[in-house]
């Protein structure tokens, strides 16, 4: 709830932003022996992308992925997953330390944070090596949001204020952080984590950082990211990097959703553009292939799927798209290009040459190198998709303790930062998000920034 705070009033941490990095850095922080804790949220009630995510959390070397037979998986098997996919553009260290505290995060959120969690094995994401994505059993994101903000609304030593908005952060001569500036007055505290993710709700950032491509494409994350903890973080020296970086998703039913989850590739749907035509290797990630999409006419294209795809679809976030609306169907692929308005002869010709790339008869033209369907089981399916901007992946310089960075590499004193305020792990560009980059950097940096703030209670 907002409100006026007590005069001379001091906490021990301030976290600025009640998403999935916020709440979790609130509960590691108590939990590590901070006595106040106080989250400052701007919106109306805690979530951010966390709670418009997936919910799901990488992981490597969890007991719920022994439980699902999964027993080979590493950190070290992680981080070089994550690496390969960014090209090597992003710090190691960073990725290193979240590879290897992810199992602890996953089974900490289970036993002492209370959530209900379990490994996937609905499918391998494009880029992964093994089946490791932990989140809730039903319920995505918006669950997982749920599941945290019960065990912050528990724990007595907690303090959420909504409607909260911070106007800037408070630094010393010495330029030590020791608090932060909201609206009504300064609230001082012995350490503050930015968590108030990236600048995707930003048009102005956005065109700057990212271009006018992407400036024009929807924007599919929570309208609260405007890049304020971003730029707390340079008026006060800190370093940044990786501004160009977000993750896109090239399959957002259009015009205004939902999301068409990628597994729908996975299991050997394909995109077309409004001539019919396949434009690229859709297996390569649902990332990048927003660009793909949004350089088709229009800005659009049209996922086609049959019924073996449909079905072995079911149970995940699938069920949304279905829920509203938004598949057409039809008992054949004449009938399908009928009903859709793409040509019939040039649609029936990309699915025939898909049915022979998939029996070995001829190379793929665009390099993709799996089909899990030959979509050939009526009745076929269509969704008309367009590219989007889900969140942004560049961010303020943090180290393995979270702490955020200046332009020469120091520490600036008392000052942590996670989720899409910091740094992600995807590289530059959108071609090295790995799904689930997000949140495990959220999370991750987010309980490592809550451990080490409470270093600093009094």
């Amino acid at each position: 709830m907002p409100g006026k705070f007590g005069r001379g009033q001091e906490y021990p941490v301030i976290i600025v932003g009640a998403g999935g990095c916020g709440i979790v850095a609130a509960l590691a922080a108590a939990k590590s022996g901070a006595r106040r804790v106080l989250v400052l949220e701007k919106g109306e009630k805690p979530g951010g992308n966390t709670a418009l995510s997936t919910g799901l959390i990488p992981a490597a070397g969890t007991r719920f992925q022994r439980e699902a037979g999964i027993t080979d998986d590493t950190p070290e098997l992680m981080a070089r997953d994550i690496m390969t996919k960014n090209g090597g553009q992003a710090d190691h260290a960073i990725v290193t330390h979240l590879c290897q505290v992810s199992a602890r995060l996953v089974e900490w959120l289970v036993d002492e944070v209370g959530c209900d969690l379990i490994c996937h094995t609905d499918f391998l994401y494009p880029g992964m090596s093994r089946l490791r994505m932990h989140g809730p059993p039903h319920g995505y994101g918006a669950e997982l949001i749920e599941q945290l903000q019960a065990a912050i609304d528990s724990d007595p030593r907690i303090e959420l204020r909504t409607v909260t908005p911070v106007e800037a952060l408070v630094q010393d001569e010495s330029g030590c952080i020791n608090g932060v500036r909201t609206a009504e007055q300064i609230v001082t505290a012995q350490a503050v984590i930015l968590a108030s993710d990236g600048f995707g709700a930003n048009p102005w950032m956005v065109r700057e950082h990212l271009g006018e491509q992407i400036a024009s494409a929807p924007y599919s994350g929570c309208q609260n990211n405007t890049g304020d903890g971003i730029r707390w973080g340079i008026e006060v020296g800190a370093a940044t990097s990786c501004m160009d970086a977000y993750q896109g998703h090239g399959s957002v039913a259009a015009p205004d959703g939902p999301l068409v989850t990628w597994g729908l590739i996975v299991n050997g749907a394909v995109l077309v553009n409004r001539e019919g035509n396949r434009f690229g290797d859709e297996s390569r990630g649902y990332s990048e292939f927003a660009q793909e999409v949004l350089s088709q006419p229009r800005g659009e294209a049209w996922e086609i799927l049959d019924n073996q795809v449909y079905e072995a679809s079911l149970g995940t976030r699938f069920d949304e798209v279905i829920h509203a609306g938004r598949i057409i169907s039809a008992p054949s692929l004449d009938a399908l290009a009928s009903a859709t308005g793409l040509p019939r002869t040039q649609l029936t010709q990309t699915i025939e040459e898909i049915r022979l790339v998939r029996r070995g008869v001829k190379p793929d033209r665009w390099g993709r190198s799996h089909f899990a369907s030959a979509l050939n089981t009526p009745p076929f399916h269509a969704i008309r998709v367009a590219g989007a901007l889900f969140h942004t992946q560049g961010g303020l310089v943090v180290d393995n303790h979270a702490r955020v960075l200046d332009k020469a590499r120091r520490p600036i004193r008392r000052l942590y930062a996670g989720g899409g305020t910091a740094v992600g792990i995807s590289g530059r560009g959108a071609k090295g998000y790995l799904a689930g980059n997000g949140l495990l950097t959220a999370l991750g940096l987010g309980v490592t920034a809550g451990c080490n703030a409470a270093g600093h209670a009094t």
